[in-house]
This record gives structure tokens, sequence and C-alpha cells, in this order.
């Protein structure tokens, strides 16, 4: 894989989870280049398997491991063989999230008579279950693999947690109050687990990526036809690079946020990669 440059991490052993995405694939990848061994862990294990057959076809070594970041008994079952294949986490990439129809509305706004309305999802009519499955994959989903992972890293060298946030987290979407909100939660954690763990000599920081097209909102983004939807149309009004980003071109934040050496002092830090999106006023 080529990389926009190299960090040593030789004989670090990295646990991602989500590792089976598109984006989390694309680190695992690059991590599994500048020489980690990586662990792939996805509620899917077809998808964490063919990461790993990919990363290993390039000399690297990683393995697939099903887990699910709801459940810490599975988390607990995928520590144990990381630690017997691979040895004691190093660094943990907190990849794991989405979000759920039933957390996200029909409409942009409210219109007169919505609270009334059965034929659409309204703000009145949110289903709570979605609401709640959403803030549990993105929060629950970072805390409880953090929970389970962080404890080999404790008094390690170079150890660092890096967590998956979004652009919702800065400026929340229309129609995903859910995501957007749980997002935020992350953002939040990040920095407490930042302070907490700061004495323990473990780095905690987090992407914040803008717009990139994935498994998840490639259908939201893109038509039949492949063109931009309407929604895309706004989206890439409100980006000033005028597109939206390719998945590798998060690796170099990555690999910064990673590294012992160029990041030796960053910690609790949201980092945006998103062309300008959150800095624009739309004027």
């Amino acid at each position: 894989m080529k990389l926009p440059f190299q960090i040593d991490l030789k004989d670090k052993v990295a646990v991602i989870t989500g590792g089976g995405g598109v984006l989390c694939s694309t680190f695992a990848k690059a991590v599994a280049s500048c020489g980690a061994k990586v662990a792939v862990l996805d509620l899917r294990k077809e998808a964490a398997d063919k990461v790993v057959a990919e990363i290993c076809a390039e000399g690297g070594c990683a393995v697939g491991i099903a887990a699910n970041v709801l459940e810490k008994a599975s988390l607990d079952a995928a520590k144990e063989r990381v630690n017997r294949e691979l040895g004691t986490c190093d660094i943990l990439i907190n990849g794991a999230g989405g979000n759920h129809p039933k957390g996200t509305t029909t409409n942009e706004y409210y219109l007169e008579g919505d609270e009334d309305r059965e034929d659409l999802i309204s703000f009145f009519n949110l289903d709570p279950a979605g609401i709640e499955f959403v803030f549990n994959l993105n929060f629950l989903g970072t805390l409880l693999p953090t929970q389970v992972f962080a404890k080999d890293m404790i008094g390690k060298k170079d150890a660092t947690i890096l967590n998956v946030s979004s652009m919702n987290a800065f400026r929340p979407l229309t129609k995903i109050p859910a995501y957007s909100g749980a997002k935020a939660s992350v953002s939040n954690f990040t920095q407490w687990l930042a302070v907490h763990f700061s004495k323990a000599g473990i780095r905690v920081n987090a992407l914040a990526p803008g717009f990139f097209a994935t498994d998840q909102n490639r259908a939201l983004l893109f038509n039949e036809k492949g063109e931009y939807t309407e929604r895309s149309h706004k989206i890439i009004s409100q980006t000033p690079m005028g597109r939206f980003g390719e998945k590798e071109e998060l690796i170099g934040a990555l690999l910064f946020l990673l590294s012992s050496e160029a990041a030796s002092f960053v910690n609790g830090v949201v980092l945006p990669v998103d062309g300008g999106f959150s800095a624009y006023s739309g004027v």
C-alpha cells in the first residue's frame, strides 16, 4: 500500500474495530504497511477475513476476528485470541459505528402538521429504539472495546487509542439527529479518555472525517446511475474543495496521530479531515 509517509510500528499490535468497512479496512492496511501486527475485528467475519487476506498478500501480518462491539463477552473472547496469536494490544482504533433509518427523519425541516402524520418519520415519531441503537453502536461501541483492550496498554510505551468521530459532531446534519448526537458523544468521550489515561501513558485522539463515500452512505449520495443525489449536491456546495474525500486521504492524519514521535504531545484532539466543510459559513 502506498503511504504518504512511513512511521515505525514494527512489533506493535493494532486492534481495529469495524475493520471490514471501507474506511477502517484502509486504516488496517496502512498500519500493517508500517509493520504492525493487525487484528481486524468486525461483526461480519467474512469482511474481516477479506481484509486480512489483502494484508497478508502484501506480506503483512493480520488475523480476522468476529466481534460484536456491544457485547463485552464477545470482546473479551476477541482479546484472548489477539493476545494468544499476536500479543498484547498497543494501538486501538475504535472504528465501529453507523446510523439507522429509525433514527432518521424523512424531512429536513418541520412542516405544519408533521406531528399528526403517520406516512413519514417526523421528529415527533422517531423510534426511541432506533435512537438507542445508534447511540449504543457509536458510543458504547467505543467505550466497551476501550474497557477491554486498554487493560493491555496501561504502562506501555507509545500506547495510543484513536476513535472515529465525524463531521456531524461539529455541525449536526439535517435528518440524522441520533447519529449527529452520538458522534458528538464520541468526540467528548475522546477528550475525557485523554485526560483519564494521561498518567498511564496512553494518548487518546480522534479523527473526524467529513464526507467520504462508504457502503453505508453510498445510496444516499449517488442514484442508480451513479450521479450525485440532491443531498450530495448540497454537501459539495458546502465543501470548499468541491468534492468528496477519498479514503486514502485519511491515512496521513491517521499515521500522524498514531506516531509516538510526530504526535508525542498531541492528546485529546479531534482532527477534522473534511475538505474545509467545518470552516465554511456558506457565504
